[in-house]
């Protein structure tokens, strides 16, 4: 959290106008619009629900079941559920009119963290 008295004891470097001073960005931009298209995804209360209900699942989850828990509609799963699956979140698998999600069982180390830090 910003704290202003802490920035008020800090000595902060003289600048001139127009002058800048060069910073180092530490990640990639490749990297950092993959972290971004992963938060993107997980930026609504319903999608971390579900993405935190696949983590913990020991088997897929249908979708009748997250419309029940979420009280939304099917499209509206199925919506949220295809955000996550084009984030590369999770996969899908069709038996008959059902569709059953699971999170990736390769979902990289680095966006497992991620999604770990959500609980």
């Amino acid at each position: 959290m910003y704290d202003p008295s802490v920035a008020k004891a800090l000595a902060l470097p003289a600048r001139e106008r127009g002058a800048c001073c060069a910073v180092e960005l530490t990640v990639a931009p490749k990297r950092a619009a993959e972290i971004s298209d992963v938060l993107k995804a997980l930026a609504d209360p319903s999608r971390v629900q579900m993405i935190l209900t696949l983590r913990d699942a020991k088997d897929p989850v249908c979708v009748c079941d997250f419309t029940a828990a979420l009280s939304l509609s099917q499209p509206t799963v199925s919506h949220h559920m295809g955000r996550l699956r084009e984030a590369g979140l999770v996969e899908a698998t069709h038996s008959g009119i059902w569709t059953y999600y699971a999170i990736r069982h390769d979902l990289p180390e680095r966006v497992r963290r991620i999604v770990d830090a959500l609980a």
